[in-house]
């Protein structure tokens, strides 16, 4: 892992004239009402709507990967292009770091180590995903989370998009909301801490057509998927844990799915 001696070696210096600062604040602007900042915006309506839904909030369904066709050949390629636009969501953050002169290897996804990586993947996976069903198991008593159906196995081919899905979905989120953000706060002169607040209240926004405890949920782990980046430079950890996270979470919740009285 960086230390964060050699992390500031090595990284680029803030940018140093209002030209730059106000061009790297329009791009931040754009990617954000073209991604994920968009969509915190409709999250928050979604929340809005439940609200004052009969039942309200807990008394809600939502689908996370829901059928989009009767004809299974048509819902599979809807699933695919899902996919590959959380993957170009991704690509554009990367591609968006290189142009700016800050490659794969700084942001730490140019090769993947097993003591560096994998093992604080699995680990991080554990401390997010363990606690976070307590959390919403205990927001749905609570009646301040919807129902969350992750998905279904009802075709052969559900399974591998599903774990498509929490791939495309990871490396759309830890690119942007992490690596990305966090880089373009700094270019700016932005403290860690504060960066780091910006992209945790980003990734609960998104997540609250969940209810609020998706959304408190979601900021608890952006601030310590943020904080361990910003301390390692080592972004598989976080595109790991959070595929794990995900694929445990569709598959699971399919096969348990009126097998456990504990599982909404």
């Amino acid at each position: 892992m960086n230390s964060g001696a050699e992390t500031s070696a090595t990284w680029p210096a803030p940018a140093s004239t209002d030209a730059e600062r106000r061009a790297i604040r329009i791009e931040i602007a754009i990617v954000l009402v073209v991604t994920f900042g968009l969509s915190g915006a409709n999250a928050a309506l979604s929340l809005l709507e439940s609200a004052l839904a009969p039942g309200g909030v807990g008394g809600q369904t939502v689908a996370l990967n829901p059928s989009r066709a009767a004809q299974s050949a048509i819902d599979l390629l809807f699933q695919l292009l899902s996919v590959a636009r959380l993957l170009g969501w991704a690509a554009l953050g990367v591609y968006l770091l290189w142009r700016s002169g800050i490659g794969p290897r700084l942001i730490g996804i140019a090769r993947m180590r097993w003591r560096a990586d994998v093992l604080p993947g699995l680990a991080l996976a554990a401390i997010i995903g363990i606690p976070g069903l307590g959390l919403y198991l205990v927001a749905h008593a609570l009646g301040v989370s919807v129902t969350i159906v992750p998905g279904s196995l009802d075709h052969w081919w559900r399974l591998p998009v599903l774990v498509l899905n929490a791939w495309a979905n990871s490396a759309a989120e830890e690119v942007l909301v992490v690596a990305y953000l966090i880089t373009r706060l700094r270019a700016l002169g932005w403290s860690e801490n504060r960066s780091l607040l910006a992209s945790a209240l980003l990734r609960g926004s998104y997540h609250l057509y969940q209810g609020l405890g998706g959304g408190i949920g979601n900021l608890v782990m952006g601030l310590i998927f943020g904080r361990y980046w910003q301390r390692t430079n080592r972004l598989w950890p976080l595109l790991l844990a959070h595929a794990l996270i995900d694929t445990v979470a569709y598959i699971g919740y399919s096969v348990l799915r009126g097998h456990v009285s504990w599982l909404p």
